[in-house]
């Protein structure tokens, strides 16, 4: 009790920091840390997309040989700036694994997850948001979902595109026309979602959402991400970094962060070969003293189920549902999840004891 004292009066007297106000922020962290516990285990039992197996045994021996997947949450400059670090090889793989996609439509959606991902540390609280992309060009956009709870789903618009000519680059604003780019927020608490948009400028996923950030939210931002491929069109390595300045940054600082980060490798090629979070995060930044303030886990996963589906099918009109059933019944009905490409078999006999018990 003696000591409790001691250390309470030595925090008014140097901190102004009164004893209410010390166990205020106790309770606050402890609260908080609570909420992290619960989103966590919300994340475990709500999680049940249906993970594609990766066959690739050359492959998963190369992933097996990298970093573990991760980001790495960081402040520098005295706190006038933010930013992460994902690594995410073997999330771009399951990506694509569960889409079944090709080679340029992995390079699409891929670096579109990755963006998705980044955007995580922009959330405040529980939240959810997702990055929309529409365009008149040949991919025609995709929409991505990120979770504050660590999940990232997403889905093309056009699942095969069409390809005209040999491709002689991965630029791929030729796949890209006019559109918009669309950012949608779902905060806990709130019962209307909140959505801005602006036009594509850029025809480049990483440069259109740093226009998007300046455009709607009046804050400067930049993103990088990259996806290295084999010669066999396997993903070996994923990854992307994201700042962003805060308010009161000092104009030559701000020139400084954007030289460094202009000198960015390939993050896709780094992770590749085996480099870590940390060596880019106190290599490049050095000079701005970054420290990390957490890591945590991004993966590709969804919480779609087949509870859900069944109960969408559940709600069809009564007449529409019963001919479902009736038309092939030893046939189970087929559906897909869209974000995630998980596929669901529903057997029509148990949906019409369902049926029957509801009405």
């Amino acid at each position: 009790m003696y000591l409790c004292e001691k250390f309470c009066k030595f925090l008014q007297r140097n901190y102004g920091i009164t004893m209410y106000c010390f166990f205020q922020v106790v309770e606050q962290i402890k609260n908080s840390l609570i909420r992290l516990l619960e989103e966590k285990i919300f994340f475990i039992y709500n999680s049940c997309m249906i993970k594609a197996e990766i066959k690739d045994q050359e492959l998963l021996s190369h992933i097996g040989g990298l970093e573990k997947d991760g980001m790495s949450i960081f402040v520098m400059a005295d706190g006038q700036f933010r930013g992460a670090l994902f690594h995410g090889t073997r999330f771009v793989n399951q990506m694509r694994a569960n889409h079944n996609l090709g080679i340029l439509e992995t390079m699409i959606l891929g670096q579109a997850c990755l963006c998705g991902a980044l955007m995580i540390p922009t959330m405040k609280g529980k939240e959810r948001l997702r990055l929309r992309y529409d365009t008149n060009g040949p991919a025609a956009g995709f929409s991505v979902e990120a979770d504050s709870t660590g999940y990232v789903r997403g889905c093309l618009f056009q699942d095969r595109i069409p390809v005209e000519k040999p491709l002689e680059s991965w630029d791929l604003a030729p796949f890209f026309g006019p559109g918009t780019v669309s950012v949608t927020r779902f905060p806990e608490g709130r019962t209307e979602p909140m959505t801005g948009t602006v036009e594509i400028k850029h025809k480049n996923i990483a440069k259109d959402l740093a226009w998007y950030f300046l455009q709607s939210e009046q804050i400067n931002t930049a993103f990088n991400t990259s996806i290295q491929l084999d010669k066999k069109g396997r993903v070996t390595g994923a990854g992307g970094l994201f700042i962003q300045t805060m308010p009161g940054a000092d104009d030559e600082v701000i020139q400084h962060v954007e030289m460094a980060f202009g000198a960015s490798p390939s993050y896709g090629q780094w992770f590749s070969e085996k480099g870590s979070r940390e060596d880019i995060i106190y290599g490049l930044f050095r000079e701005f003293n970054p420290s990390v303030a957490l890591e945590r886990d991004v993966i590709f996963d969804c919480p779609c189920s087949k509870d859900v589906f069944e109960s969408h099918i559940l709600n069809l009109d009564r007449k529409e549902l019963e001919e479902i059933i009736e038309t092939n019944p030893d046939e189970p009905v087929e559906t897909v999840c869209h974000y995630c490409g998980s596929v669901y078999r529903i057997d029509k006999k148990e949906l019409k004891i369902k049926l029957n018990k509801k009405n």
